[in-house]
């Protein structure tokens, strides 16, 4: 089921108030706004909005014989990804940035900000159809820049289809299989990148991820650096 709605602070606050109320909501339900105010990205940074942009939110309730719940980031990475490269037109590619950004180039696509609501997770997405926000720190891109984009509507079920597909596979054929078929749409090996974390920035080449998904930074000295957590920037 996908609700739509005119406008809203945050469809990521809508849902962890409504499951805080005890409210009834059902995975693979899709929370939509056509204009978010008070819209949040990953590291509280503020989620600008655009009319026209894709702006959603859906709820995951775990199992006990899930993967790990942290790769669950990459599932929904994956699962935007594989919408946006059915729009975009040859030679342009939609890849993955570590841990949940979805990129044309070097600019900024799509954002994803998980959220924990008591035992269930909210996941929210945002994606510029039509209009790519201006940051001071990153480069950003619209999908109309290369044709004609779906309406929000359309672009929500196409996606709310993706995840169900992805969540499926992740359950069925576990984690391995998922980060392979991530890789498999990332950025290549070798790409350089820094990555800033509470003990500052570190630079180095992406080198793949670990058996749990995190990031692997193979850098300068030989050694290969783990990391759980952190924000990637493209060099």
């Amino acid at each position: 089921m996908i609700e739509c709605i005119d406008i809203t602070g945050s469809t990521n606050a809508d849902l962890v108030s409504r499951l805080a109320a005890g409210e009834p909501v059902f995975a693979g339900s899709w929370l939509v706004a056509l204009r978010q105010t008070a819209g949040r990205g990953r590291l509280g940074r503020v989620w600008n909005d655009g009319a026209g942009n894709f702006m959603g939110s859906t709820v995951h309730f775990p199992r006990a014989e899930d993967p790990p719940l942290a790769s669950l980031a990459l599932v929904v990475g994956l699962a935007v990804q594989r919408v946006v490269a059915d729009i975009l037109p040859l030679p342009h590619q939609a890849q993955l940035k570590w841990p949940n950004d979805v990129m044309v180039g070097d600019a900024k696509l799509a954002g994803i900000l998980l959220e924990r609501a008591g035992e269930a997770l909210v996941i929210g997405v945002g994606v510029n159809l039509t209009q790519a926000p201006d940051l001071p720190d990153r480069a950003t891109v619209a999908l109309s820049r290369f044709g004609p984009v779906p309406d929000v509507e359309e672009f929500a079920s196409r996606l709310a289809a993706s995840f169900a597909s992805e969540l499926g596979l992740w359950r069925d054929y576990g984690l391995a299989a998922m980060l392979q078929r991530w890789l498999a749409v990332a950025y290549p090996l070798g790409t350089a990148m820094s990555v800033k974390g509470v003990s500052g920035t570190i630079t180095g080449h992406f080198a793949g991820l670990d058996e749990s998904g995190a990031l692997q930074l193979a850098l300068p000295d030989g050694r290969l650096h783990i990391v759980h957590a952190g924000d990637v920037q493209l060099l």
